[in-house]
């Protein structure tokens, strides 16, 4: 049994190159009615400004070792990991203070209220009843009892 390879040439393709030896490439000879090769047209073209950065960074892809990339990599994953787990720390964490406060320091601080207001009223009824003592004619402050006042 044998087997026969064929060539078969794309219709599309048109070989309008001349034969090229080893290490030329076909853009090398081709140039338009100027006599400046076409690519060197297309790199004028090209301006910078038009790239996305998504563009640039995809374009790294080639100049960074893959090594490299892969600890680049797994720095990244770490670091998003950690960034993840301490934002979920820090909301448990908000939400222990908050209920706690709640459960135990708003109870304690109407306590607080209550007893304040408790001790207000009663000196409210001290005064109160220190000015009926003086209007009924006890003794005054100031007065020792059972001095008479100079003059009589």
């Amino acid at each position: 049994m044998v087997v026969v390879v064929e060539e078969v040439k794309d219709e599309s393709f048109q070989d309008t190159a001349p034969n090229l030896g080893e290490g030329e490439h076909e853009s090398d000879y081709e140039t338009d009615s100027e006599g400046s090769s076409v690519i060197s047209d297309v790199e004028d073209d090209f301006n910078p400004d038009d790239e996305t950065l998504y563009e640039r960074f995809v374009a790294l892809k080639d100049i960074v070792p893959p090594q490299t990339r892969s600890s680049l990599y797994s720095k990244y994953k770490t670091t998003t990991s950690w960034a993840l787990w301490s934002v979920q720390s820090t909301g448990t964490l908000a939400w222990w203070i908050s209920t706690s406060a709640l459960l135990v320091g708003l109870p304690l601080a109407l306590a607080i209220e209550d007893e304040t207001r408790v001790v207000q009223q009663e000196r409210e009824m001290q005064m109160q009843s220190q000015g009926q003592q003086q209007l009924l004619g006890g003794p005054q402050q100031g007065q020792p009892q059972g001095v008479l006042p100079p003059g009589f």
